[in-house]
């Protein structure tokens, strides 16, 4: 895998943290788990998303942690 290929899923999850971070900030919050509208987030879901795509480089399967 290139670092350009890595790269681009570290940009996409720096853009879904900041997006997330705003919402925590307009909505007062320092967690989406402080937050009413936490299990059907898009934005939330948008940046799990993003998080595993990023550790698995778009590769499918599982983790272990």
């Amino acid at each position: 895998m290139s670092n350009e290929t890595s790269d681009e899923y570290q940009q996409v999850l720096d853009g879904k943290k900041e997006i997330l971070q705003q919402c925590q900030k307009e909505k007062n919050v320092s967690s989406c788990l402080k937050c009413e509208k936490t299990f059907e987030c898009e934005t939330r879901k948008d940046y799990v998303k993003a998080v595993y795509e990023s550790m698995s480089h778009g590769e499918t399967g599982g983790f272990e942690f």
